[in-house]
This record gives structure tokens, C-alpha cells and sequence, in this order.
């Protein structure tokens, strides 16, 4: 593994580490340092992380220090995570485990995680909330499609209620969101990250792409369509080569005037993105703003917050590495040799400036 540098520069012995435990309160994380919060600290976005930040992707001030969050009944054992650290001598991430009892009827206002998510959004100057599964419907009011796959409710109960808790939404307006008095708070959601900010603030979802907005059921009809229609790559359904990825390219189109449209040098660039989702946004959250749309412009690829001016929702993966690697090539077809990298196709305009851009000017807000 690559030495760390920056933000995971201190490296102990594992002899040292051994009865180390990362696991903490709210109440003692150092409120005079600073930190970002990451949302589902698996030992894979850890390693994302330490990329991105190691890469000079997310150019992060080496000040920073992280803080995991993640729920108890989360699928995912968090023991590997603490494995992980102890492994490698990463002194600087705190593990912070949420026990509360959460579901659909609670998540939308003061809960048993109130006092923990204010004492994390005081003592942090930023969050990061990643990709995962499908998110209940229950939780935006609507009965659960056939397509739907319901994997880790928990997860999605303790990240909708803090983003609640941090932004507001149309499930209580009365109710006083935490960014009302400090809106500079800084919040990029990947994907699923992307939905739960609308969710969160009383948007809805879409629950499966294909069959709602091209009436489609079939794999076979989908791999038919323009690239542009296809936001994950549904070659993966037929289980035949383990090597081929989920994610599929298209091209995005941004909105005039948008955060995002700051980020391409002229609004005739539409960048090729990475995606693997089969839901989307429906109705919009209290608050949120589309930013950028699919090129047919059905497929809402983009958020930001009218009162929030850091929030980004994406809907696509500028995290992987695999987007600013040109030794990582990506075999999209079973059994066909990974031919090319990203780079290789989508360099410069054509997509990588635009992946840079938006780790760079979210870095920026934590300057």
C-alpha cells in the first residue's frame, strides 16, 4: 500500500496500536481541531479517501482529521474497519457508532440522535455522505417496487435523519435545520448520497429507470439504448465474468448558471461521468436545485441548495480512482479484454477536468 502522505502522514508501529481502540464519543472528539465527517466508513471509502486526499485530488488541508459514522445495525462489521487503521497506523480517524433505534416514523425530527448529530455538526467543518443500496420507500411515503432492494435500512435511517436534522425539509417546516445558523457547511452526497439529501428534505424517488421512464423490463432492451440512457451497466445482470464493472459512462448536461457550470470552461461541454444507479430523483426536496440533468434531460444528474450554497448532490462517482488512473483499465463487456482506461477516452474536457474540479472547489470550502 502506498505510503500516506498529508492527511495520513503518522505512521506508528502495529505493536503499538495494538490495544488502540478508534471507536469514541461525540463528547470527545477534540472540538479545537478540525474535522470532516465521513458517512459509512468502510475500509473501502477509507481507502477512497486516503486516494483522493494522498493523490492531491482533494487537495484537503493536512490539518483535518476524520470522523466515521456509521450505525450499529448497519450491515457492514465496522470491526474490519478497526482492523484496518490498527494495520496501517492511521492515528488520525475516530469511529463514531450511533445505537438509537430509527425508522420511518422518527427520522423526520428531534429523536434520540438529535444531541449526537448537533454535537457532530459542531465539531466538524464539513461531511461526506457515499454511495450504497436502495433507500425504503417507506421513508419518502411510497409502497416498495418489486425492483426495489431494501439491504441496510439502518444505514439509510441514521443518514436521512441527520441530513434532516442538518438541512430541514417539507416533513416539519417549522422545524429549525442546524446549517440555518452556519450555511456554509460544507455537503457532497455520491449518489445514493444524492438521493438522501433529497429524501431528506421531503423529495422522492424513482424506484427503477428503465420500467418508469422508458418502459422497459428487459436486460437486453436496455443494452439497446443510446449510452446516454444507460446509468449503470446492466451487463453485470447476466453474472457471466465477475471482472466486468457496474459503473457505465454517459454524458451529463449542466445547467446554465449552476454551481456545477463553473466547473467545464463552456456550457457546449457535456463530460462523460461514471454512474451505477438504476433509481433517481422524482419530486424535488425542500430546498433543492437541479444542477445538471442526463442529455435526454429526464434524469435529474445534479443538486444544490437554495439556502446552502456548499451542498452537492451527484449522481454520478467522482470518488473512484479508477476516474485518475491510466493504468486502471475497465473491462465493461464479459469476457472481452478491459481494452481502455477512463483517460484513455474522456482526458481533459471530455470528463477528467470536470471529476478534478469538483474535488478541488469542495476542497476549497474547508480553506
Amino acid at each position: 500500500m502506498k505510503i500516506f502522505t498529508t492527511l495520513f502522514a503518522l505512521l506508528f508501529f502495529f505493536g503499538c496500536q495494538q490495544n488502540k481502540s478508534f471507536q469514541i464519543t461525540t463528547e470527545s472528539i477534540p472540538s479545537q481541531e478540525k474535522h470532516i465527517i465521513l458517512m459509512h466508513p468502510t475500509v473501502n471509502n477509507i481507502k477512497t479517501f486516503i486516494y483522493l486526499v494522498d493523490n492531491n485530488i482533494f487537495p484537503l488541508p493536512n490539518s483535518y482529521k476524520v470522523i466515521g459514522v456509521y450505525h450499529s445495525l448497519e450491515e457492514y462489521s465496522y470491526n474490519t474497519t478497526e482492523d484496518f487503521l490498527k494495520q496501517n497506523g492511521i492515528t488520525n480517524v475516530m469511529l463514531v457508532k450511533i445505537d438509537a433505534q430509527l425508522n420511518p416514523d422518527n427520522i423526520f425530527k428531534n429523536n434520540s440522535c438529535t444531541d449526537t448529530f448537533k454535537d457532530l455538526f459542531e465539531k466538524s467543518n464539513g461531511a461526506i455522505f457515499f454511495g450504497g443500496p436502495d433507500i425504503p420507500p417507506a421513508c419518502y411515503g411510497e409502497q416498495t417496487s418489486l425492483l426495489t432492494t431494501i439491504t441496510d435500512p439502518n444505514r439509510h435511517y441514521m443518514e436521512l435523519s441527520f441530513l434532516f436534522q442538518l438541512l430541514g425539509g417539507n416533513q416539519d417546516t417549522t422545524y429549525i435545520p442546524l446549517l440555518k445558523n452556519r450555511p456554509d457547511y460544507p455537503i457532497l452526497g455520491i449518489c445514493l448520497g444524492m438521493q438522501s439529501i433529497n429524501v431528506a428534505t421531503g423529495g422522492t424517488l424513482y424506484q427503477d429507470i428503465p420500467t418508469q421512464f422508458y418502459n422497459l423490463s428487459n436486460v437486453e432492451d436496455v443494452l439497446k439504448m443510446p449510452k446516454n440512457q444507460q446509468h449503470r451497466n446492466y451487463q453485470t445482470d447476466y453474472s457471466l465474468d465477475p471482472d466486468v464493472t457496474y459503473y457505465y459512462y454517459h454524458q451529463i448536461a449542466i445547467e446554465k448558471n449552476s454551481l456545477l457550470s463553473s466547473y467545464v470552461s463552456s456550457d457546449t461541454i457535456h463530460p462523460y461521468v461514471w454512474s451505477s444507479h438504476h433509481q433517481c430523483v422524482k419530486k424535488l426536496g425542500q430546498g433543492i436545485v437541479i444542477a445538471a440533468k442526463s442529455m435526454d434531460g429526464r434524469i435529474i444528474e445534479s443538486i444544490t441548495h437554495s439556502k446552502y450554497p456548499n451542498l452537492l448532490g451527484v449522481q454520478f462517482h467522482p470518488e473512484k480512482k479508477e476516474l485518475y488512473s491510466p493504468n486502471d483499465k475497465i473491462k465493461t463487456v464479459p469476457f472481452k479484454p478491459a481494452e481502455f482506461a477512463y483517460l484513455d477516452l474522456y482526458s481533459g474536457d471530455k470528463g477528467e477536468n470536470f471529476q478534478r474540479a469538483i474535488w478541488r472547489e469542495f476542497a476549497n470550502k474547508f480553506k
